[in-house]
């Protein structure tokens, strides 16, 4: 590893590749001097490999052993203890000096070996970019270890495999990648080759495999553009290593309490001699009397008890799987007085389930069943013809957007039926599939032709498909948030096949009726005879029918309320932060506990009403 302030080889962004996600494939491949079939030549990557060195997380050296047993005995009562076994074991007191002196290595050796237990699970950070990739040099694709790779060599990704490399996707087939180590995102995440702005976070960067991310379905092709500490979960590890040591509260105040406690000491030691010394008393006797009543006034059970106290949180912590770098870090734990969490995944299961299908002009159908099986339940009362797609033209285009205009894929192991993507798109796909629109049918029979992807200011995602029952053989299908595709409709579908315009009361009703009970409201439009050569996000607006609004559920986990109920219990205040409707937030938020079944809407911000506030408003509605 390079001394820190040498000079180093540039990295492979500074050569030239940019920000590799906001540039095309070909650009990629052009800047990075490689090619998408052949690779490099084994010459090349030789010689890259040694200007830009091997594609491991190097171990800082740190502070030394001699440091690091140094720094467990860096504490002002510490010092005053040794001084006074020092000088009881001079007096000869050896006893009391024993004690002394066994209460400061039990302090040190307990924090020597937490600290070290702490240091290996970091050292485990470099593991994840170790292993056994495929990559293409000189036109043969071949196993190779990750630690000779280099930035432009061409990787090969199959389901399983560890990403080796952050790699800039060239070619994807339904490919799936596990980021929870970056992003804290459970569900996997969709990945696709095309470019996206370079203000894109590192969460939404879909054309990019991170470094010790895993390949949970699907396969694709990627080019290395960083490798080593020049990785996203390199900067993590620089980040994490480079960490400054803060004081906790309690640090803080015991530092304050020593101080304060050895000035007294000292001073009552000095004046005791001092006066010892005006009576006239022995030199030595008095000096003695000075010493031990400094001895007896420190409380040298007082770092041991701290330590012990500690090092029983920090087991705690263990238990549950989280590492404490330093055991003051614990303490801090228990200063918190609030938590922000996000609600989905974390407070709710993350497993959606459509509960209802509310179509216009009709009303609300029930759905059955719950998880990702298909076979499990229906949708709607079996003598309710509205509720079968072959009688209800609106219900049968609302299901079938959902089924289309979807990324997600179902797929059954050993009978449990699992889903690949966003769990609201899988529940969509899901209640399509109870309603006999099963997604390979929906793809054979309307393939899709291009896609406006789904973004949070979008707030809807829109396909076109080929489609040949209209005369323009194709057709638009949209889902999105509700209140963002019912404002692009000026036309609802009616069960019969008619159009009519749009009756934004009942919409407006139906939805606050379902969000009301808990449940994320997601809308469904389509354009019929559509043109692929109007597809465009300017051109949807004022022309989309709307189809109907599907009501899906995200259970609460039982874990959370019991969390939550703890939470309280201990005085501390947890806030839920999420983007779903305010509606579908509180009804979760009171079944887990976070509000009261009389609460306001005082108790619930959204984004509108937190920008209206006023710089002396927002502290105190936060």
């Amino acid at each position: 590893m390079r001394a820190r302030g040498a000079s180093r080889t540039p990295r492979p962004r500074e050569r030239g590749a940019g920000a590799p996600h906001a540039l095309s494939t070909g650009d990629v491949l052009e800047r990075l001097g490689t090619d998408r079939d052949r690779g490099l030549s084994e010459d090349e990557a030789h010689r890259r490999l040694a200007d830009d060195g091997p594609n491991t997380l190097p171990a800082d050296g740190g502070p030394g052993l001699a440091a690091r047993i140094a720094r467990q005995f860096h504490h002002p009562l510490i010092y005053v203890l040794l001084a006074a076994g020092a000088i009881t074991a001079a007096i000869g007191h050896h006893v009391d000096s024993a004690v002394i002196i066994a209460v400061v290595l039990v302090n040190a050796v307990v924090g020597f070996i937490q600290e070290h237990r702490a240091e290996v699970a970091l050292d485990s950070l470099r593991s994840m970019v170790t292993s056994q990739t495929r990559v293409v040099r000189d036109g043969i694709a071949r196993s190779m270890d990750s630690e000779s790779l280099v930035a432009g060599d061409v990787v090969v990704l199959e389901a399983g495999d560890r990403v080796p490399a952050d790699l800039r996707l060239i070619a994807c087939a339904e490919l799936a990648m596990d980021e929870s180590a970056l992003t804290g995102e459970s569900a996997p995440a969709l990945k696709g080759h095309e470019a996206v702005p370079a203000a894109t976070s590192v969460a939404d960067r879909t054309c990019v495999a991170f470094a010790g991310t895993l390949v949970t379905a699907g396969g694709g092709t990627g080019v290395v553009t960083a490798t080593g500490l020049r990785t996203e979960l390199g900067r993590i590890h620089e980040l994490v290593d480079s960490a400054e040591v803060l004081a906790t509260p309690l640090t803080r105040k015991l530092a304050r309490f020593s101080r304060d406690l050895t000035i007294v000491i000292v001073g009552l030691a000095v004046a005791t001699f001092a006066v010892g010394w005006i009576r006239g008393q022995a030199v030595v006797d008095t000096f003695i009397a000075a010493v031990a009543l400094a001895v007896g006034a420190i409380p040298e059970g007082l770092p041991a008890a701290v330590t012990i106290v500690m090092a029983i949180g920090v087991g705690r912590m263990a238990r549950r799987r989280a590492v404490i770098r330093r055991l003051p870090a614990v303490e801090t734990l228990g200063s918190t007085t609030v938590i922000c969490s996000d609600k989905t995944g974390t407070l709710t299961e993350n497993q959606m389930t459509v509960r209802a299908v509310w179509i216009p002009g009709v009303g609300e159908h029930a759905v059955t069943g719950t998880g990702y099986s298909i076979h499990d339940g229906a949708i709607g009362e079996p003598d309710d013809e509205h509720a079968s797609v072959d009688a209800n033209h609106a219900l049968r285009w609302s299901v079938l957007a959902g089924a289309a205009c979807n990324d997600a894929r179902l797929h059954e192991r050993e009978g449990r039926w699992g889903a690949v993507g966003d769990p609201t798109e899988a529940a969509l796909l899901v209640v399509a599939a109870k309603a006999g629109l099963h997604q390979e049918h929906v793809s054979r029979d309307y393939p899709r032709v291009s896609t406006i992807a789904f973004d949070s200011d979008r707030q809807y995602m829109a396909t076109l498909h080929g489609a040949e029952e209209f005369d323009s053989s194709h057709v638009v299908l949209v889902k999105g948030a509700a209140e963002r595709v019912v404002a692009l409709c000026t036309a609802q579908a009616r069960p019969d096949g008619g159009l009519e315009p749009v009756d934004h009361a009942a919409v407006e009703q139906a939805t606050h009726r379902l969000a009301e009970r808990g449940l994320r409201v997601l809308a469904t439009a389509m354009v019929a005879d559509a043109s692929p050569t109007d597809f465009t996000e300017e051109s949807l607006a004022g022309r989309l029918v709307l189809t109907g609004l599907h009501g899906m559920l995200d259970p609460p986990r039982s874990a959370a309320i019991d969390a939550v109920r703890a939470c309280a219990t201990a005085g501390i205040k947890v806030k839920m932060i999420t983007g779903d409707h305010a509606a579908t937030a509180t009804a979760i938020a009171r079944q887990i506990g976070l509000l009261a079944e009389h609460a306001g809407p005082r108790d619930v911000l959204t984004g509108d009403r937190l920008a209206q506030l006023t710089p002396a408003e927002y502290p105190a509605a936060v």
